[in-house]
């Protein structure tokens, strides 16, 4: 009876140690062979935005600046009320990390302006698209919504077309007729307030930020006096900016001047563009 046991004892120990080999040899195949496969489908996260927060709208622009920008500020006889324009209004958020604005309007004795200034940080929540990679996708919509003139085409203004139908030859024209109509175009020109030069047409603009772009809009307000408005958009890293300025006479037939407003727009963009550290 101990003999049999014993056999017995044995035989269920090699069955036990070989079941053990046979089961560890099968689970070692799939586990060398998965680690090679999980090395090569791991992948690398997109980086994040040079920003984490953003600056305080109403308080990043100097009173300097927004004397410049709104004229009417230094007609204030009242502190209190000048200090109230200096101040502006914040634009309602409910995540001030993401997106901040802050709006100015201010009336003079020759127009009222406008200023608006908005903030977004663009963050991505796909790991494979990098925040600047979305901010910049976010800017490439706002500047195919502006709908800017190719670089270097002419835009035709009411101006050309005046000049060119200004000059009818119903009959065969001495060349003194001709001098005189020569001498006609660039006068059409110089007095029609439509008249914009190419350097101030809407275009891309090169020394602000990662890109930017100006737009520049004489719209009719259903007013005798047409506002005028200047936007510049620009990104840097992963926060976009865009700055509204617009300026609306009193004066019937005042056309606000184009150059200036686009001057002060611009010196303000890269006020803005230093503020953030870029």
């Amino acid at each position: 009876m101990q003999r049999k046991a014993y056999v017995t004892g044995i035989a269920a120990l090699l069955a036990a140690l070989l079941a053990g080999c046979t089961s560890g040899s099968g689970g070692d195949g799939p586990t060398d062979n998965a680690n090679p496969g999980d090395t090569g489908t791991a992948t690398v996260a997109a980086q994040p935005g040079k920003y984490r927060t953003l600056p305080e709208p109403c308080g990043v622009i100097d009173h300097d600046t927004l004397d410049s920008l709104l004229p009417g500020i230094k007609q204030l006889t009242d502190p209190e009320q000048r200090d109230r324009a200096y101040q502006g209004d914040a634009t309602l958020t409910y995540n001030t990390d993401r997106k901040v604005g802050c709006r100015w309007k201010v009336e003079s004795a020759d127009a009222t302006d406008r200023l608006a200034v908005d903030f977004e940080r663009v963050v991505s929540y796909d790991n494979a698209v990098s925040d600047d990679d979305q901010a910049q996708k976010l800017f490439e919509e706002k500047e195919t919504a502006a709908d800017l003139p190719e670089p270097g085409s002419a835009t035709p203004s009411t101006s050309a077309s005046s000049a060119g139908t200004a000059t009818p030859t119903p009959t065969a024209t001495p060349t003194p007729t001709a001098t005189a109509s020569d001498d006609a175009s660039p006068s059409a020109t110089e007095t029609s307030p439509d008249a914009t030069p190419t350097d101030l047409q809407p275009r891309v603009l090169s020394d602000l930020g990662d890109e930017a772009y100006l737009d520049d809009q004489l719209g009719s307000s259903g007013s005798t006096a047409e506002p005028r408005t200047v936007t510049v958009v620009f990104r840097t890293s992963n926060v976009v900016v865009t700055i509204e300025y617009e300026e609306q006479p009193t004066v019937t037939g005042t056309v606000p001047d184009s150059k200036e407003m686009q001057d002060r727009a611009r010196d303000l963009a890269s006020q803005l563009d230093d503020a953030l550290g870029s």
